[in-house]
Formats: structure tokens, sequence, C-alpha cells
């Protein structure tokens, strides 16, 4: 088996400024100056770890190149890119007042989203089995016209487009693991019906008014965007019951040609973002059960893109551990941290964590 690996040195080279986590510093609000949530330690160390360990042995590189203008206006506004590139020799913000960029972040934005857009071509084409993009900035808050919650382009969907424009893909899964609700991406393909976007995340964390079950598309797409909303706390036990329930099922009935996963790892139990409890080995679960569902459904094209996770120290392990499932590692790395986390309380399923699933479940059977 073969995994293909996106990951360049630029993507910690994004800048989002001194903050005092989310918010600009500033002594007479009493905010210290600090550093933005959104930095460069979790996915820098990320990649060494996976360095560290020896995996990166198992990986086949993938040298990403810049996005070009043509592939950005499959996703974006004319208007919005047109704002990134007045603002890449100064410094500005995505468009949301929250989501800061220093100069050149355009061209580590069009590197990332590129990456992405590589690791998914090299499955399409079979130069390798699966793949894993290691990006930064993230992307999948970004909208057609505005940059969101620290996106400035829409990575994800802009890989999507155009690998259906130049290979020719027909159906395209998008499975959204962060803890954040897939807004951007959901907006993107809302009226088509052969997308399919699945968003499993904290109800309500961000953006505060999206991501509910009654959010199904629209026009002709309407049933091909399902989201689930689990309640805060939700661990291992609930969200493998929403991968068993609700993600499994309705990859089955639309039958991809190609899956591609939004792979945040802001659900872990110490993110700064969130309140979720998913530990490393959970997601490790969750990885297998994703590329068990590609090998039944579309000959094992699956592709992953990192997103979210603020954690420096504990996003390295719950990242490597899907990398691992990807690299059909047999003899895994062992968490550290799993003797505490993978016991806390309440991570079994809870009822209702169970009310929650059974909501999005009852609209599984709407997809054709």
């Amino acid at each position: 088996m073969s995994t293909g690996y996106v990951y360049h040195e630029l993507y910690g080279w994004h800048d989002t400024g001194t903050h005092a986590g989310l918010l600009p510093a500033d002594p007479r609000r009493g905010l210290q100056p600090f550093r933005h949530f959104e930095n460069a330690e979790a996915k820098r160390r990320v990649h060494e770890l996976v360095v560290a360990t020896g995996l990166v042995d198992r990986l086949t590189r993938l040298a990403p190149r810049p996005a070009t203008d043509e592939e950005i206006l499959l996703v974006h506004t004319p208007g919005h890119l047109a704002r990134l590139v007045a603002a890449n020799d100064t410094g500005g913000d995505a468009g949301d007042g929250g989501s800061p960029f220093g100069p050149g972040a355009l061209d580590i934005a069009r590197l990332a989203t590129g990456g992405v857009i590589r690791a998914a071509e090299a499955v399409v084409d079979g130069e390798v089995d699966n793949s894993y993009a290691l990006v930064r900035p993230p992307g999948h808050h970004a909208l057609s016209d505005v940059g969101m919650g620290f996106c400035m382009l829409a990575n994800i969907a802009i890989a999507v487009s155009a690998v259906r424009a130049s290979r020719g893909v027909e159906r395209i899964a998008v499975v959204d693991i962060d803890v954040h609700h897939g807004n951007g991406t959901q907006a993107a393909f809302e009226d088509d019906p052969n997308v399919l976007t699945v968003s499993v995340h904290q109800d309500r964390v961000f953006p505060p008014d999206s991501g509910f079950v009654t959010e199904r598309g629209t026009g002709a797409g309407h049933g091909y965007a399902l989201n689930l909303p689990l309640p805060p706390g939700t661990g291992n036990g609930g969200y493998l019951e929403a991968m068993r329930r609700v993600v499994l099922p309705a990859l089955h009935r639309f039958r991809p040609d190609l899956i591609v996963v939004a792979a945040g790892f802001d659900a872990n139990p110490v993110d700064p973002l969130a309140r979720m409890m998913v530990t490393a080995g959970g997601y490790r679960q969750i990885g297998r059960m994703l590329l068990d569902a590609a090998a039944e459904l579309c000959d094992g094209r699956i592709a992953f893109a990192h997103e979210g996770g603020y954690d420096p120290v504990y996003v390295p392990f719950c990242a490597h551990a899907v990398i691992e499932v990807l690299a059909g590692v047999e003899q895994p790395f062992e968490d550290p941290f799993g003797v505490n986390f993978d016991n806390q309380g309440q991570q079994e399923l809870q009822p209702h964590q169970e009310t929650a699933i059974e909501a999005a479940e009852k609209l599984v059977a709407e997809i054709g």
C-alpha cells in the first residue's frame, strides 16, 4: 500500500501574528500579547513526529504546487481573490475579522490549496493508493466571497472542483470530522447532487449559527448535505457510533468515486477551542472505518486533508494514528496519553448523544 504525503515547511511560515488566543493583543482590555490559537506548532509537530518515528519512510512524498487563479475561481468569487491579492504584500484578514494573516500569506495559502489538489490527483491517477495532505492554513470554513475561521481559501472545495474538472470524477463524498462545522465546503456544493458533504461536529461551537441537522442542501442538492451536531463532551463511543450509523451508511448509499476527508483533530480532549474527548485511539478507528469504506466503494480512493487541531502536544499523536492506518502500519506507535484519555469518564456513548445520532440517522435514507 502506498500513501502519498504532502508537506512543505512554508506551511509553518503562515503568520497569524501576536494575539491573545482569538483576539488582538490590547493591554487596555487586559489582553496580554501571546499568540493566535491557529499557529504553526501543532502541524509542525505532526510532521516532526512522522519523521521521528520513521513513519515518513513508509510514505511517498508529494510536492505541492500553488493553486492557480483558475482553480481558485472554481469556488471563490473574483472579488474575494482580488482582496487577498491586494493584501498579500501587507497582510490583513481573510474577511471575518478573526482570521489574520501576514505578508506573503496568499502565496502560502495557494501552496496549501495546491497541496490538497496534488493529494487528490495522485489518488485519482493511481500514483498512490491514498494520501494525506498536512497543509496550512486550513480551508473548510472559507465561503465563496469571504474567508473565515482562520481559512483564506476553501482547500477541499477547490480540490474537489479541480479533480472533477481535470479528471472527470463524477461523484465525490466529503467527510468532515473537524470539531467545527464544515460550513464552507457545504456551501460550495449545497445545490449539487454529485457531491455529498457529511459533517460530524460539536453542536454550535463554530460557526455558532450553522451545522444544524435541518441543513440538507438546496434545489437538486437537497438531501446531499448531512450534518450531525454532537453534544459537547462526546468521546470515542459517540463518535464511533456516529460513524457506524450515519457516516458509513451515507457513503454506501451515495457510492462515491472518491472520498475526501477533512481531517480536523480538534475533537481531542485537550483542544483549547472545543469540548470533546476523542483520543488518538478513536481517530485511529475512524481512519480505519473510512479506509475500509473507500476500499469497498471506490477502489480505495481516499484523500485526507488536514484542517484544525490546536493543542500542539496531543494533535501530533492523533494525526500520526490516522496516517499509520493509511500506510498500513501493523505495529502502531503507542499514544503515551492513552492510559489517561482513553479511560476518562463518559467515553462511552451517552443517552443524549444517542438522541443526536438518531436525528441524523433518519435522514440517511434520503441520499440517492
